[in-house]
């Protein structure tokens, strides 16, 4: 039986969607630097708590994030094995052949 685009491509829809939203683009760099919770997030984001716990939720569902506890606190993380390698290639991939501006441009400075 001959598999839907739809149903074929899902994980696809599902995972990129995730990417592209800026608040969990947001959430992925701030833990690209280092392991945080809610009230770190979001007082670095200037987001409220509970969007920021909503964006967590959807990121952890696609194991980009993951959690522990750590006594009342939860404490997130990127995905080491397997998200950080590809912000790293995509880094890669706009320096070496993106040709817009925005691209050519290092996280938050100018050239």
């Amino acid at each position: 039986m001959k598999q839907s685009s739809n149903n074929k491509n899902n994980k696809y829809n599902v995972f990129f969607t995730n990417l592209a939203n800026s608040l969990k683009i947001d959430i992925i760099l701030s833990l690209r630097q280092k392991d945080k919770n809610v009230g770190e997030i979001s007082n670095e984001l200037g987001v409220e708590q509970s969007k920021v716990s909503h964006a967590l939720a959807s990121l952890k569902l696609c194991n980009i994030v993951s959690v522990k506890q750590n006594g009342k606190e939860r404490i997130y993380s990127l995905n080491k094995k397997t998200i950080l390698p590809m912000l790293n290639l995509i880094d890669k991939h706009a320096k070496d052949y993106c040709k817009c501006k925005c691209c050519a441009e290092k996280c938050g400075s100018k050239k």
